[in-house]
């Protein structure tokens, strides 16, 4: 059985909600899950329902649907139709993030609401396929220190992994907030794929994730994923922290390499940073943990019951390199307790 498109409604006429509302009922591949009659409504639905898809009117009290736009798509980037009688305002909702809109009916035309309704169910199917994670790059970070003191701006999640890692890493990427420190990935891929699995993670998660570029700034809310046959490593400059990408021979057998993007953490965060190693065979990222670990940084290792091969991890725990050794599904909390934010 097909799931259904989970909407929200939001529009500032009770009116207009409940007809949305039971015309959307009629069709079977649709499910309002909510309606909202201002954005600051909508935002609480949003974070409490997790729509698939949006429909937004334009004009609204306390904040019109632009602005909500705005401060909505590069926090939680969702597909979003913008339902307007207003005509020039459409572009600048389309500017902000909109992936569509369509012109509210006129009432004394016969068979305009039929019309509206029925452009406006096969535009809510379009939209509920559309990618929207590229919003996600204008996002600033709200909270820059978390209730423990962590600055979060200065403070790095290291992750390495690889068979079996993609799952891994993407289960915790997916559960973590927003208001994460940057995060460093090494998962042991092909070129070509590590471009494939960064968009998959982008489209997939709260964050924004990219495959890593020569120079790419590491900042709140960025996650980026090494690319095939390049090391990367973490650097610091007086602006803030940044990687270093470069081809280079094998490391621990692996480019990109766990240990290679482990021992830049460890020189260049020290403390202020956590180091994860998952599920994988041989050795990789072990000795590199070790290095974070006696740098003060604190690490987490992925336990033999959850690990598809409990190799890197079983070896990393092996030598002292983990500081505590959990399953897959409890790693994400353990990562917000030990940085005080809210998972």
């Amino acid at each position: 059985m097909t799931r259904k498109i989970k909407v929200l409604i939001v529009d500032d006429s009770l009116l207009f909600r409940e007809t949305l509302a039971r015309e959307f009922a009629k069709d079977f591949g649709i499910e309002v899950i909510g309606t909202a009659s201002d954005p600051f409504m909508a935002r609480d639905k949003i974070l409490e329902l997790k729509p698939d898809v949006v429909t937004l009117d334009v004009e609204m009290p306390k904040m019109d649907g632009i602005e909500f736009l705005k401060k909505l798509m590069p926090q939680y980037p969702l597909p979003v139709i913008v339902v307007s009688s207003v005509g020039n305002n459409v572009f600048e909702a389309l500017n902000a993030g909109a992936v569509d809109f369509v012109t509210k009916p006129d009432a004394a035309k016969k068979g305009s609401m039929n019309s509206f309704i029925n452009e406006l169910i096969v535009k809510i199917k379009i939209a509920s396929t559309a990618q929207v994670g590229q919003f996600k790059k204008d996002y600033v970070s709200a909270k820059l220190v978390t209730d423990k003191g962590t600055d979060i701006a200065n403070t790095i999640l290291a992750i390495g992994a690889s068979t079996g890692g993609t799952e891994a890493i993407y289960n915790i990427i997916k559960t973590l907030p927003r208001d994460m420190p940057g995060i460093l990935i090494v998962q042991h891929m092909p070129p070509v794929f590590t471009k494939m699995y960064a968009d998959r993670l982008n489209n997939s998660c709260k964050l924004e994730v990219k495959e890593a570029a020569d120079g790419d700034l590491v900042k709140p809310g960025r996650v980026l994923v090494a690319a095939g046959d390049f090391h990367m490593r973490l650097a610091k400059s007086a602006s803030g922290y940044f990687v270093k990408c470069a081809r280079g021979e094998k490391v621990s057998g692996h480019c990109p390499s766990v240990d290679v993007l482990f021992d830049s953490v460890a020189e260049v965060a020290k403390n202020k940073a956590i180091g994860v190693i998952l599920t994988g065979m041989g050795s990789d990222g072990a000795k590199g943990l070790l290095n974070m670990k006696k740098q003060g940084a604190y690490t987490i290792g992925q336990d033999e019951k959850t690990s598809v091969v409990y190799g890197m991890p079983m070896v990393a725990y092996n030598i002292g390199a983990v500081d505590k050794q959990l399953p897959l599904d409890k790693i994400p909390q353990e990562i917000c307790d030990h940085l005080a934010l809210e998972l």
